[in-house]
């Protein structure tokens, strides 16, 4: 069980929270949480990095030099990876680094993560019609007002992010705005402070209760 304060636009409270999520036991959720947060990880690369081989490298079809009798190391192609511009040996080749985790598994990952962040989440009424036009300047004072500061990652997690929030958010460089429903367990974990509403909370409780 998860409870905080709400808090209003100018931060003072109003009222409390609460969200029940079902988490993993103690001695496995440090283990399924690495898992998920691998897997998020490891799926967000591209594997498209190459090194040519020696096979692969142009030229060096005919031997340098002969075999024997000029002095010189013995060469049989100039594309040798001992060569400068030569093949490279074991070099990177493409490749799929996606790692495959139960979805039940994953649901339970990111349940466990955002509980464990139940100490840093602030609950907040929703804001949407305190901006009534795109200004950064209000976002950023209302997230100091509410305790997230310049010096922290703050993650805001809303039902739906409305135009003027957006617009107010994205030049804001420690903030990250996702919905309730599309959250991942990275940014969740590497969140300093988690700001929320009560109709986001709801969401959460009903999208990710099992």
């Amino acid at each position: 069980m998860v409870s905080c304060v709400v808090k209003n636009w100018q931060g003072e409270d109003v009222g409390e929270a609460s969200l029940s999520l079902k988490v993993a036991k103690d001695e496995n959720a440090a283990h399924i949480v690495h898992r998920a947060l691998v897997r998020q990880q490891n799926n967000a690369r591209q594997g498209n990095a190459s090194a040519k081989t020696r096979a692969e490298v142009r030229g060096g079809g005919r031997k340098p030099w002969k075999q024997k009798g000029t002095g010189r190391a013995r060469a049989g192609s100039i594309r040798s990876p001992l060569w400068r511009g030569g093949g490279v040996i074991f070099g990177p080749k493409p490749r799929d680094y996606s790692t495959k985790m139960n979805r039940k598994e994953r649901r339970l990952a990111l349940r466990t993560a955002f509980s464990s962040q139940s100490e840093n989440l602030v609950v907040v009424e929703s804001f949407a019609e305190n901006l009534s036009q795109p200004k950064t300047k209000e976002l950023a004072a209302a997230l100091t007002r509410w305790g997230a500061t310049a010096d922290k990652r703050v993650l805001l997690i809303l039902t739906d992010i409305s135009e003027n929030v957006f617009l107010s958010a994205r030049n804001i460089p420690y903030l990250k705005v996702l919905r309730a429903d599309s959250l991942n367990i990275y940014d969740i974990l590497v969140a300093d402070t988690i700001v929320t509403t009560p109709e986001a909370l709801a969401q959460l409780q009903e999208v990710y209760s099992d």
